[in-house]
């Protein structure tokens, strides 16, 4: 019985990330766009790639802080990830935020941008890897600032 819940439910979460996924030709573009404006330090193309609409101003400077690259990082990789089952099912769940808020995603997000940058320096290296939720929204994708959730 558990085990067919569990099956069911993967189903279902495979089923919706599938049903919303953009097509190869976008997602390589989206990635190529991104890293060209990261590696760029594009501010104002990097912000273009969020999807902000009913998030409130903190929550988007946040987000925007989140992309930039730290001093002498260099990206190793950049590239789109499906996330599993239950990664899917978080990312897609209320949560709530240290100001105490519950938040969610105004789209539903269907992958990640996952990240990895190496950063060199005279005290010597580290890697590091983010993750943000990738969503698509009117035939673009977009990297989904959350939203307060509505009582």
């Amino acid at each position: 019985m558990k085990r067919s819940i569990v099956l069911t439910i993967a189903i279902a979460a495979a089923m919706t990330l599938s049903s919303q996924a953009a097509t190869p030709e976008q997602e390589k573009a989206f990635v190529e766009s991104y890293r060209k404006a990261l590696e760029a330090g594009d501010a104002k193309a990097l912000e273009g790639f969020l999807y902000t609409k009913g998030a409130e101003e903190e929550t988007v400077g946040f987000f925007k802080a989140m992309q930039a690259l730290d001093p002498g990082s260099k990206i190793v990789s950049i590239e789109l990830v499906k996330p599993d089952a239950e990664a899917a099912e978080k990312l897609n769940k209320p949560m709530t935020m240290p100001d105490g808020k519950s938040y969610e995603m105004p789209v539903k997000p269907f992958t990640q941008l996952v990240i990895k940058t190496e950063t060199k320096d005279a005290n010597g290296s580290g890697t590091s890897t983010s993750k943000s939720p990738v969503a698509e929204k009117d035939g673009k994708l977009v990297i989904p600032v959350p939203v307060p959730v509505k009582k």
